[in-house]
C-alpha cells in the first residue's frame, strides 16, 4: 500500500460513522447492509454513501446476494494500515 493508499483509507476512517461502520464489520465478518441500518442512526442512502467510501478506499469488500449488498473487512488493508501505524509508534 503506498502512501497515497493509506492516506484516503485514513480520511475515509477518520469520519465518526465510517469509522463505527468499519468496527462492526471487523467485529462480525460478513454483515449485510440490513443488519447495518438495523444498529446505525442513519438513512438507506447515507448508508450506502459511507460504504462507497469505504469500499472505493479499500477499506471494505461488498458483494451482492439478491437485493442486499453485504460487507466485509479487507483485512490485507487493515493489515496494512495496521502496519503503517505501528511503524509511526
Amino acid at each position: 500500500m503506498n502512501t497515497e493508499e493509506a492516506a484516503r483509507a485514513f480520511k475515509a476512517l477518520g469520519d465518526e460513522n465510517r469509522l463505527r461502520i468499519a468496527r462492526i464489520v471487523a467485529e462480525r465478518g460478513d454483515v449485510c447492509a440490513c443488519r447495518l441500518l438495523d444498529e446505525l442512526d442513519m438513512t438507506q442512502p447515507t448508508l450506502s454513501h459511507h460504504m462507497k467510501l469505504l469500499r472505493d478506499c479499500g477499506v471494505v469488500k461488498a458483494r451482492k446476494e439478491g437485493r442486499w449488498m453485504h460487507y466485509s473487512l479487507n483485512r490485507e488493508v487493515a493489515g496494512a494500515l495496521a502496519t503503517l501505524l505501528e511503524e509511526l509508534g
